[in-house]
């Protein structure tokens, strides 16, 4: 599973011309999940990043989770980011979960995040409009698989 997590200032989903989804202040996780990936990966995953200190303290020291710091969490479904590069100038998706398997376990990512803090989230396999203010800007990646 990977994940490219942003911490904002405010962010929104849009479908169809209607906003479906939006946070202010806190993380947007743009979430990929891979064919070979488990429970475990969702629930690694989740964990790391609603503990993640990315949020500064009164000292403007990065010290705070997104919970410590009173945010939510935009979660939106990208199976791009399983893109393979490697070969020519299209990028390949193979790597990429189909539905049967991607769907369940973002759906056990979201049901773990959602225990420690507020979730909205995107509309998995949507054409999705993502807004985003990015504060700092901080912006990190994740992969289950390498635990980093």
């Amino acid at each position: 599973m990977r994940a490219l997590i942003q911490r904002s200032q405010a962010a929104s989903v849009t479908i169809d011309g209607l906003v479906t989804a939006s946070i202010s202040h806190g993380l947007v996780v743009l979430l990929g999940v891979e064919h070979e990936d488990t429970v475990e990966d969702a629930e690694w995953l989740a964990a790391k990043i609603h503990q993640m200190r990315i949020f500064e303290d009164e000292e403007g020291k990065m010290n705070r989770s997104v919970k410590d710091a009173g945010g939510s969490v935009l979660v939106v479904s990208q199976f791009t980011l399983h893109a393979s590069t490697k070969k020519g100038n299209r990028p390949s998706f193979i790597r990429a979960a189909r539905p049967e398997v991607a769907i369940p376990l973002y759906e056990h990512f979201m049901q773990v995040l959602e225990r420690e803090v507020p979730v909205q989230r995107g509309v998995f396999g949507a054409d999705m409009k993502v807004a985003l203010v990015n504060d700092g800007p901080v912006t990190i990646w994740m992969d289950s698989r390498a635990k980093e």
